[in-house]
């Protein structure tokens, strides 16, 4: 399918500037959703394997939500978006792509992406767009839970065992560079920022570590230092591994996309 179809000539670049925001958000979340998933009936305790898998289903959700926002705009359905795009085309951070990993990777990944979303829906409540403004006063609600969820599990491991801060602590530093490309700047920064749609990358990224930082101070855990952002998903440089997750995850709807569920 032609990559023209994912980018619909918008009437003004505010508009353009939107779209190329929801697409970043709603893929976002339906890679992370997906990893989520991935822990279904793995979790160590039944209580985090209901856990992940509630996220994994809220995080789709709220794909979905972002992704007929895009269709308002002019992009193509839901079901077209998440199951008909290669992995070029996906606008993810490499956070949400990389593989699950252990437990001390997962929960660390989901305490950085969490807070960095709370961060961005805050932000995004009071955007000019009032479409997305609407729909981020709604997730936000869900979302406090599962901040709540993951300081919880970093601080059940960082201060527990010499060993579980030891995995915790080595996870922090594989995904922090990966955590600060949720931030990576776009050429429509300034665009989102002058209509007041959101804030810019950098001045996100610089609240996200307002708030984690000292979070990760209370369970005995130190944010890497001079660390350089893994920058590339915004324009569709990803890992190896999210081209495995997008062919698993696309591979009943490519079977027969004309199909009635």
């Amino acid at each position: 399918m032609s990559r023209a179809l994912f980018q619909p000539k918008l009437a003004d670049d505010w508009q353009t500037a939107v779209a190329d925001l929801l697409v970043r958000l709603a893929d976002d979340e339906l890679v992370i959703g997906h990893r989520n998933s991935e822990w279904t009936g793995l979790a160590p305790i039944l209580e985090a394997d209901i856990a992940f898998s509630s996220m994994a289903q809220d995080e789709i959700g709220h794909a979905l939500a972002y992704y007929r926002l895009l269709h308002e705009l002019g992009y193509p359905d839901p079901d077209t978006m998440a199951f008909l795009r290669e992995p070029q085309d996906f606008r993810c951070a490499s956070l949400v792509s990389i593989p699950k990993g252990d437990w001390s990777v997962s929960i660390v990944r989901q305490f950085l992406y969490d807070t960095a979303e709370t961060v961005r829906l805050e932000a995004l409540c009071d955007s000019a767009y009032e479409p997305l403004a609407s729909l981020a006063r709604k997730l936000r609600t869900e979302e406090k839970y599962h901040l709540l969820h993951g300081k919880t599990w970093l601080h059940r491991l960082g201060d527990a065992t010499d060993e579980s801060h030891r995995r915790v602590q080595t996870a922090l530093d594989l995904l922090w560079p990966h955590a600060l490309g949720l931030f990576e700047p776009t050429r429509w920064d300034r665009t989102l920022a002058n209509e007041r749609i959101q804030p810019s990358e950098p001045t996100l990224a610089q609240e996200w570590r307002a708030r984690v930082e000292p979070l990760l101070t209370d369970a005995s855990l130190v944010a890497p230092e001079g660390v350089e952002p893994l920058f590339g998903g915004r324009v569709g440089r990803h890992p190896p591994s999210l081209a495995e997750l997008i062919a698993a995850m696309q591979k009943v709807f490519r079977l027969d996309p004309g199909a009635q569920w």
